[in-house]
């Protein structure tokens, strides 16, 4: 199989393209390259992936719908794992119109590819953020998600909606996947864990919004990717009566986890106290992630499962070794 990662040098692109070359896949990796963070980072992943067999990169933007399209011609997907976004709730506030081009714009030249070319199944990224203010938890697929309270998080689902339209209109096979509050080695300098890092290692505060009374779905990059993994082989049938051909599935650990235990987490595996700034609640964040993974577990049969204990001590032994400290 030939399959196509966009944003190929993020975090979970990288973890995926790699997956899938080390199960045996050809695999196609795009990324525009962008400062959005530290552009060295991304490309000592790409280093990473260009020394394993099956990896081609080709920088290209997914805004650029005649290189898109030109690419799909070249090699004929069987699949399409699209994670190519720009991400973060914050910087959609000041930056609008990068969400506008590489969340919509780009989205819907990717579907426009696969309903060209005609892919066996198209994987991409949605979030937890869909969810905004729901009160009721865990977060369930079946929820309502009418009121996202951040740009980024009515990019994503208008994603979703999208989807939906052209899989409806030209029977092509979808599943757009929830994260929930990635993390782990590689991971991006604009997360809480990377930052609280970055900062206890430097005797300077960290940042706790909401004075610290915030929980999330804290999910393990090995977790995301085993399930990306999993539903690659399981697209959804055309025509079922219960989710159509976009079905929408949750990826968390199903276990949230209070910010100042994280931060305890964080504390132990560096050997380190933090200096805690407690800050009111931010515009665009939600106080509490919960993923309901039943919808997972029921199609894939597979849960989550690597605890924050487990997944912090790993992100510390990565950041320490990739940054000499």
């Amino acid at each position: 199989m030939t399959i196509l990662v966009t944003g190929a040098a993020g975090f979970i692109g990288f973890h995926t393209a790699r997956r899938l070359c080390l199960d045996g896949h050809e695999v196609v990796g795009i990324d525009n390259l962008n400062d959005y963070y530290d552009v060295a980072l991304k490309q000592a992943r790409l280093k990473e992936l260009e020394s394993l067999p099956g990896f081609r990169f080709r920088k290209m933007d997914i805004v650029d719908k005649p290189a898109l399209l030109a690419l799909f011609d070249e090699h004929r997907f069987t699949e399409v794992v699209h994670l190519a976004a720009q991400a973060g709730v914050r910087y959609s506030l000041d930056n609008p119109d990068v969400y506008a081009q590489s969340n919509l714009v780009g989205f819907l030249n990717v579907l426009e590819a696969c309903r060209h070319h005609r892919p066996d199944h198209l994987i991409y990224a949605s979030s937890s953020s869909v969810y905004g203010t729901n009160s009721k938890m865990p977060f369930s697929v079946e929820d309502p998600v009418d009121h996202p309270i951040s740009l980024y998080a009515a990019s994503k689902r208008a994603n979703e909606l999208l989807a939906d339209s052209y899989c409806h209109l030209y029977g092509l096979k979808a599943s757009g996947l929830r994260f929930f509050t990635v993390y782990g080695p590689w991971g991006r300098p604009d997360m809480a864990l990377f930052k609280f890092t970055d900062a206890i290692l430097n005797g300077l505060p960290i940042d706790l919004y909401n004075q610290g009374q915030m929980s999330r779905d804290f999910t393990y990059i090995d977790d995301i990717v085993e399930s990306i993994a999993r539903l690659r082989s399981r697209p959804p049938v055309p025509g079922d009566a219960d989710a159509g051909a976009n079905r929408l599935f949750n990826i968390g650990r199903g276990m949230p986890v209070a910010l100042l235990d994280f931060v305890e987490c964080l504390e132990s595996a560096l050997d380190r106290q933090a200096l805690r700034n407690f800050m009111p609640l931010q515009a665009g964040d939600v106080v509490k992630t919960w993923a309901d993974v039943s919808a997972l577990a029921e199609w894939v049969g597979f849960r989550p499962q690597v605890t924050v204990e487990t997944g912090v001590t790993e992100f510390v032994k990565w950041y320490r070794q990739f940054y000499r400290i």
